[in-house]
């Protein structure tokens, strides 16, 4: 009987270590493999997203300053060269300077800015928009003092005339985008007010000289510092584009040479 045992015995040792032999050599050998290419994995992620975040951003001239700095920019590239220092554009006819001016052409200027100024003040206070309402009470209306020189021209026996053309095309182009593109109206804004607190008042000078015996008009006048009253007005601007994407900076900025080709449809009528 115990010559017949052992041999059973012996048989059923040895297959339960190859069993066990087997399978822990599989499973050590499958897990660093899995290991070590989810690290990798990982790795390679990790570095993508650095580089990515890395990547330096696009900066905008006068960016780094605020969104009126970069209307200010655009605008000064549509100057003339012998406007601006910044200019680009080749200067086309007579310089401001050798203008000879017409009063009749003068005046029909002040009655279509006036014209001007009092849409963009009504869209303002109606403000269909609610960043709009921003810009009521700024020191920089020019309505009432327009009507104040009018009234004084009335009075040294001068006929006013209507609005012309030039004037009524901006208002109503005014008018229409206001109700549908307020970063391209707010484009015009800046342009028309701070263009003329700046050329302006030096086109109302010389005309003053030869036309006007040096009278200053009240167009030219305003009530407090006007450096302030700008600077108001900047940081407006700048805290109304903050909550505006790239587009639609980029858009408000493509609107400046439309701007600037109203504007000085309604200028050129002082040589008319």
């Amino acid at each position: 009987m115990a010559s017949i045992t052992t041999p059973i015995s012996q048989s059923q040792f040895k297959k339960p270590q190859l069993s066990i032999l087997k399978t822990p050599k599989a499973h050590f050998l499958s897990l660093p493999m899995s290991s070590f290419a989810v690290k990798k994995t990982a790795r390679m992620v990790v570095v993508s997203a650095t580089t990515a975040a890395e990547k330096p951003k696009k900066r905008y001239p006068g960016e780094a300053k605020g969104f009126v700095e970069e209307m200010r920019f655009v605008a000064m590239k549509l100057h003339t060269k012998d406007q601006a220092k910044e200019g680009e554009k080749e200067p086309k006819g007579q310089p401001i300077g050798k203008w000879n001016p017409s009063f009749e052409g003068y005046l029909q200027f002040l009655v279509d800015s006036k014209f001007v100024y009092d849409t963009l003040e009504r869209i303002v206070d109606k403000a269909a928009f609610p960043d709009y309402a921003e810009f009521r009470n700024t020191g920089l209306e020019r309505s009432e003092s327009l009507a104040k020189d009018l009234e004084w021209f009335k009075q040294q026996g001068h006929g006013i005339p209507e609005p012309s053309s030039p004037g009524i095309s901006y208002a109503e182009y005014l008018e229409e985008l206001s109700e549908k593109d307020p970063q391209s109206f707010i484009c015009h804004f800046y342009n028309t007010y701070f263009a003329h607190t700046a050329g302006g008042r030096m086109i109302g000078r010389k005309v003053a000289e030869k036309i006007l015996d040096g009278k200053e008009l009240e167009f030219y006048k305003w009530d407090g510092e006007l450096s302030q009253l700008l600077q108001n007005v900047r940081d407006k601007l700048d805290r109304v584009a903050q909550s505006w994407s790239r587009e639609e900076k980029d858009h408000c900025l493509e609107e400046t040479e439309k701007s600037f080709k109203f504007s000085g449809q309604i200028l050129r009528l002082i040589l008319s």
